[in-house]
Order: C-alpha cells, then structure tokens, then sequence
C-alpha cells in the first residue's frame, strides 16, 4: 500500500512560518497560537524553543501544531518569557527531525535558537567553505549554514555574528533568533520574504504574518523593513540596517496564495488584492457563462471579484471537506483515482446544466485541475471555463517555495491552448503579469524594476542563483537516512 498525498501536487509547496515573543510569561503558549495562525505556511513539522532564565527547554515534531502542542503539559514543559517558534515544509533538505526547526546550538557566548523562512542560493558555496575549515553539519538544512557562519565569525557581540553571517549569505530569508538576553528578527535585503513586528502589553512578538498577531490579540507595529534587523532585548528595541539599500522585491505570490486572505502584507490587504485578480480577470478574459465557481479556499475571494466584475452569480459549486488529513492510505488504482473527491466535492444542484467558470490560483503540474474539472463535468456541467489569478507558472522557485522542475511544470512545455485540451476545459485564461500587478495596486510591471519578485512567471530572479549553476545543479548533500517515530 501507498502512502501519498492525492490533493496538493498541483500547487506550489508553502514555505514555512516563523514566530517569536521577548518579554510574556506565557510566551511558548503564545507561539504555539501563533503557529496554529500560520499552519498554512507549512504542515510538515513545527517546533518551539524557549528560554527560562538558565535552559533552552525545547519541543520539536513532525505533523501539524495542534497535534504537537495541544497538551497542557508540552507547553508547561516550555517555560519562560521568551520563546521562538517555526512550522515547516521542506524546501531545502530532508524531511528527517534533525531538519526540523527552531535549530539550537551553544556558543561561547551561550545558547543560541534559529528560525528561519526561506532558501540560501549560495548554500553549497557557503557550506564547502565552512567544511574546510573543520565546521561539521548536523543537518542538511540550509538553516545551518547561519549557526556555523555565528559560531566562525571572530567578532565578539552576537549582534556583530549575525550580521557578519548573513552579509554572507545569498537568497530569501526571515529569521528570528533567540539568545539568552535578545530575541532578534532579521529580513533578507530584497525583503522577498515576510517579517511582522507587533506588541502584546509589554511583549514584542515576531511573526511571518499579521495573523499570527491577531490571534493572540497584538497590536501591529510595523513590517520589518527589507534588509534590516530588529534587536529586541530588555531596553526596548533597536534597529540596524547592515545592507545598502535597494529596491525591494516582494514575493508576489504571497498576495496569489501563500498568505491568508486575513493577513496584510506590506501594507495591503491580501483579500482585497485576491478580489481585485478576479476583477481583472472578467475584464481580461471575459466569457458568457452562468455561475462563477472558486476552487475552494484560496479561488474564493478572487472568484467573489470576477462575479462582482461580470455581474455573473457567484456559487460554491464545489464544497471543501476541511478534515481530512495531507496522507491517506491508497490500496488500489481505483481508490488513488478517487482521492480528490476526500477533499473536493461537486455542488451538482449549482452545476448541472450551467455554464461554469472555474476559479484557481495556480497550475503547476495540471493534474488536480485536471480531476476538478472532470468532477465539475460528472456533475453536469454544460460547460467548463477555466480563469487562474497567476500568470502560467513557468519557472521554478529557488527562494523558498518548493517547486517542482521545469520538466515537470506544465505551462513551461505546454501553450494555453494545449493546456486547455489536457484538463479538460473548454476554454482557458491566466491573469496577465499587468493585471496581477494592476490587482495590488500599481499601473502595471515595470520591467526595467519590477515591485515584486515576480521570477515563477517570468525568469527574472532577482538573487544570484550560485548553487545552481552547471557544476552544482545535480549534486546532493550527503545524508544520514533517518526512521521517524510516530
């Protein structure tokens, strides 16, 4: 028998969350909240690691937050007014415990906790150097890479390590950090990658998303700027920017699908920009249809703009079962075949006979879509219209999301109109790369100096990309094959 995963091999992986208190003495409780906030990030592992005046008590598994922290006792065994926390999908190593974050180590100057959402492009680079000089890996994490650049570094202040560590470093990356007197949140200099600062009474809390604030009732201060780094310690707060200035270049897919609709990032709001897809979308790609269908969750918001856009009723033509599991056992071709309907079920009374536009956020692989589509049409669907709120994924990405290779992304080796052929539809449109911007807000890509990182749709990576060159491309890191224990 075959243990998969039937429903997400179309989209493209999350990265991962990280969270962090200075300052509550319910602060491991507080992060395990603000975990459950950001288990959209990622539902591989999650791990918290606290400080209590003389330990690191820390609590670290695979599975999802509820699972790992829903005892009364784990979080008592987490005591302290700090703590740091991640939950995680691997992007950049093996899915084994020793991978699974927050990463502690001890220093001469103490204990020190790392979390770390992103990817180093210069990991390997790095990594090789560091070998040479005698440093051994624990891991196959490119997290690692950070604790052994502190752990060489000559300066004395911690301070001082880190940021002589991650002047090293090349790619996407938010970090927060936890010693024994500072808890310190860091953002890669393009600010590719997410980083919010928010304050709970006379707490400070960190978190990859406003969420993550929310649900513990804090207040939100501000979005880390792009390369600076926030040092939190007993006299309030300090601010260091070790990195010349540039343009920053956002992540854009955060506003497609990796953020929650509830949170805003960088000053906007992530449902609104998801509304406002849709909108473009009706202008862009308008067809004669009878009801407008989301892809449940993420098609939702974007599907209630094409409806309000084109005045075409919107309808949850398809429901979402909310309780079913990432895994399920598979005894038979027949039973694999049948998984996507454990996650996605037809509304036939909202479909049959109905010229239908389905709404989605993405096609990678095209095979979800492909079984989607061919539920809608079980269910008696006239037609079948397809209106995706990204431009043809064509790219992988090398900056934290877990893509699959260009091999296998279907519009890199399919034109839209074959695509359409393949899932089944019968008619086919992605919003443009001006629409998606046009959605958040400004007049279109400037392509001389684009907002966002936008490398997934167009090519443009806007970080070196030094390990995957030709030399490094197919080589793999040595690694210790690990059995995990339920």
């Amino acid at each position: 028998m075959l243990t998969t995963n039937p429903f997400d091999d179309d989209k493209l992986r999350e990265e991962c969350g990280v969270f962090g208190v200075f300052g509550s003495p319910d602060a491991a409780a507080l992060t395990a909240l603000g975990l459950h906030a950001l288990q959209h990030r990622g539902q591989e592992a999650a791990g918290i690691v606290s400080y209590d005046g003389e330990d690191f008590p820390a609590h670290r598994a695979s599975g999802q937050v509820g699972d790992i922290f829903g005892s009364e006792d784990v979080i008592k065994s987490l005591p302290g007014q700090r703590a740091v926390g991640h939950v995680r999908y691997s992007t950049a190593g093996g899915k084994g415990l020793r991978n699974v974050q927050p990463l502690f180590a001890d220093f001469e100057f103490g204990g020190l906790a790392i979390a770390h959402n992103g990817n180093l492009t210069n990991s390997l680079a790095v990594r090789d150097r560091l070998v040479k000089r005698g440093s051994i890996f624990q891991s196959t994490s490119d997290t690692e890479t950070f604790i052994h650049l502190i752990a060489t570094s000559l300066y004395e202040k911690i301070i001082d390590r880190l940021i002589d560590a991650v002047r090293q470093v090349e790619g996407a990356y938010s970090l927060v950090v936890m010693t024994q007197k500072k808890l310190i949140g860091v953002r890669d200099p393009l600010g590719v990658r997410p980083l919010v600062l928010g304050k709970l009474n006379d707490a400070y809390i960190l978190s990859s998303e406003t969420v993550g604030l929310d649900i513990v009732g804090a207040e939100f201060i501000r979005d880390i700027e792009p390369g600076e780094i926030v040092e939190i310690t007993d006299e309030g707060l300090r601010s260091i920017k070790p990195f010349k200035p540039v343009k920053s270049r956002f992540c854009i897919f955060e506003h497609v699908y990796f953020a929650r609709p509830d949170s805003i990032v960088e000053g906007t709001s992530v449902y609104d920009v998801r509304k406002n897809i849709g909108r473009e979308l009706a202008r862009e790609s308008a067809v004669e249809a009878d009801v407008v269908v989301p892809i449940p969750d993420s098609g939702v918001p974007s599907a209630l703009g094409y409806a309000d856009e084109s005045g075409i009723p919107f309808e949850l033509g398809i429901i979402r079962n909310h309780y079913v599991g990432r895994t399920f056992i598979e005894p038979t071709d027949q039973i694999r075949h049948l998984g996507v309907k454990l996650k996605h079920n037809a509304n036939p009374g909202k479909l049959k006979g109905k010229r239908v536009i389905l709404v989605d956020d993405s096609i990678v692989r095209g095979t979800t879509s492909t079984k989607i589509v061919d539920l809608v049409r079980q269910a008696g669907a006239a037609e079948v219209h397809m209106r995706i709120t990204s431009p043809p994924t064509m790219n992988p990405c090398f900056y934290g999301v877990d893509t699959p290779s260009k091999d296998k992304l279907m519009a890199a080796n399919h034109d839209i109109e074959s695509m359409a052929k393949i899932i089944g539809v019968d008619s086919l449109a992605f919003v443009t790369i001006d629409g998606l911007y046009r959605a958040t807000g400004l007049p279109g890509r400037d392509n001389d100096s684009p907002a966002f990182c936008d490398a997934c749709f167009t090519g443009d990576y806007p970080i070196r990309l030094t390990d995957h060159n030709a030399e490094n491309k197919d080589r793999k890191l040595s690694q210790l094959v690990e059995r995990q224990s339920a």
